[in-house]
């Protein structure tokens, strides 16, 4: 059991190396002129561990995404069943919040980096609308016989999240006095 727990934590040490290497090189030199041989020479690693974690590289400039769709998804799968979707939402997009405000140069630096890029389809990196249906079914599972597709839990997730790319938006921009509260008075005004 160790040598699994140990093997494990080394995979994720280095897959955590890899995407700081990708993501040094693509802040210094732009996306379109770093190749995974370059991420792999910085990482110290072999190409075939790379693409262990990673089809191309272009999944290593969404690795946020992932992450941010981690936070959110493992929330909602802890949250007590007799918590309201609405306030689970809520704690879901303030936890995602606290992961960009303590990442917001980086998050900021990537977002630059993916717009400068002619080869990148990722425009923003945030929790993205095509986990939407997922994050609904989540919440309905928290209630014994609830219908995952009811318009009313849908739309409470799509307000979510919404409202947080809103907020997204402005704290990536920067000059927030208080970047969580500023959360909370979009998600006040959105209703969640």
């Amino acid at each position: 059991m160790e040598i699994t727990g140990l093997r494990d934590r080394k995979r994720e040490q280095n897959r955590i190396a890899t995407v700081r290497a990708a993501w040094e090189l693509f802040i210094e030199r732009g996306y379109d002129h770093v190749t995974v041989g370059d991420i792999c020479a910085k990482a110290d690693i072999a190409p075939r561990t790379f693409h262990r974690y990673f089809a191309g590289k272009e999944d290593v400039v969404a690795e946020p995404v992932r992450q941010m769709t981690a936070i959110t998804t493992d929330y909602i799968a802890a949250a007590p069943a007799g918590d309201d979707d609405r306030a689970v939402m809520r704690e879901a997009m303030t936890r995602v919040a606290r992961f960009v405000v303590e990442r917001r140069e980086l998050l900021t630096a990537l977002r630059t980096v993916a717009q400068q890029s002619a080869h990148l389809k990722v425009s923003q990196v945030v929790v993205r609308t095509d986990s939407d249906p997922n994050i609904a079914a989540l919440l309905a599972a928290r209630h014994p016989g609830a219908d995952p597709d009811d318009w009313r839990r849908r739309l409470v997730v799509g307000c979510a999240t919404a409202a947080f790319r809103v907020w997204y938006e402005d704290c990536l921009r920067g000059g927030l006095p208080d970047p969580m509260a500023h959360l909370e008075a979009i998600l006040d005004a959105a209703g969640t």
